[in-house]
C-alpha cells in the first residue's frame, strides 16, 4: 500500500487512535478502585473531623474509621431504623438523594462511639453553594439535640471568602447549638452580624463577603436535617429507635 496515498493515512490514524483508546481505557479500569478508595477515604476523614477525631494517615484512614463508626444505619420519617448493614450509610449517593421527593430520599446515620464511650450520631447533608455543590457531616450528641460537631466541604466556592466553610473555626461555631427550642425543630440559622433568626432558631454569624455561600450552608441544614426530626425525637426519648421490618447484622 502506498505510505502517501489518502487511504493509508486514514487507516493509519484508525488503528492509532484505536490501540490509544483501548491503553487509556485499560488504564482507567486499572486506577479505578484505587481512585474509588481515595474518594472514600476523603470522605471518611470528613466524618471523622466532624468527630472532633484527628485525621490519621492514608494508610490508617479506614481502619480509625471503622473503630469508632460501630453501626451504619437507614431510618425512615417516623424515626425507625429500616435497614443496618454494613456501610448502608456511607454508601448513599447524597448527590442523587437530595433530588428525589422527600418521601423517597433515604436517611442515612453513621453511629460513633468515642474512646469516653459517649456516642454520636453524624448525619450527612448537601446543597449548593455560590458557583457549585456544597456538603458536609453534623455530628449530634446522642441527646437528639445538640450538635458535636460539624465539617464541611465546597466543589468550587471562592477561596478566602466562600471556601472558608471548610476553615475549623467556622465549623466549630456549630459545636454546642441546639436544632430545637421547646419541642421544635429549629435549624442553626446563618446569618449577618446584627441579624435575629425570625423562629427563635439558634444562630451563628455569616462568613463576612460569602453571603450567599453561607446561606446555602444554612438552607443545606434546613433541608437535610428537618427529615431526622422524629428520629431525632426518639434519641431525646433516652431510647434508641427500634429498628422496623429490618434486623441488624
Amino acid at each position: 500500500m502506498n505510505k502517501n496515498s489518502n487511504t493509508y493515512q486514514i487507516l493509519y490514524a484508525a488503528v492509532m487512535v484505536l490501540l490509544v483508546g483501548t491503553l487509556l481505557a485499560f488504564i482507567y479500569m486499572a486506577l479505578k478502585p484505587k481512585q474509588n478508595e481515595n474518594i472514600a477515604n476523603d470522605t471518611r476523614k470528613q466524618i471523622l473531623s466532624a468527630l472532633h477525631i484527628a485525621s490519621p494517615d492514608d494508610s490508617q484512614v479506614k481502619d480509625v474509621y471503622e473503630k469508632y463508626i460501630t453501626q451504619d444505619l437507614l431510618v425512615d420519617g417516623e424515626g425507625h431504623i429500616v435497614d443496618s448493614a454494613k456501610n448502608v450509610a456511607f454508601d448513599v449517593n447524597m448527590k442523587k438523594n437530595v433530588k428525589l421527593p422527600a418521601g423517597e430520599r433515604q436517611l442515612p446515620v453513621m453511629k460513633c462511639t468515642l474512646d469516653d464511650g459517649s456516642v454520636k450520631y453524624v448525619i450527612p447533608a448537601y446543597g449548593a453553594g455560590l458557583w457549585g455543590p456544597i456538603w458536609g457531616y453534623i455530628a449530634m450528641n446522642d441527646d437528639g439535640n445538640t450538635i458535636y460537631g460539624a465539617n464541611f466541604s465546597h466543589e468550587g466556592e471562592t477561596p478566602g471568602l466562600g471556601a472558608r466553610i471548610t476553615e475549623q473555626s467556622f465549623q466549630d461555631e456549630f459545636k454546642d447549638k441546639h436544632l430545637f427550642k421547646d419541642g421544635e425543630f429549629k435549624s442553626v440559622a446563618i446569618l449577618k452580624k446584627g441579624q435575629v433568626a425570625t423562629n427563635g432558631a439558634e444562630q451563628i454569624d455569616a462568613l463576612t463577603g460569602a453571603t450567599i455561600t453561607s446561606r446555602g450552608v444554612s438552607d443545606m441544614l434546613e433541608a437535610c436535617l428537618a427529615p431526622y426530626e422524629a428520629f431525632l425525637k426518639k434519641l431525646q426519648g433516652a431510647c434508641e429507635p427500634a429498628t422496623q421490618d429490618v434486623q441488624p447484622e
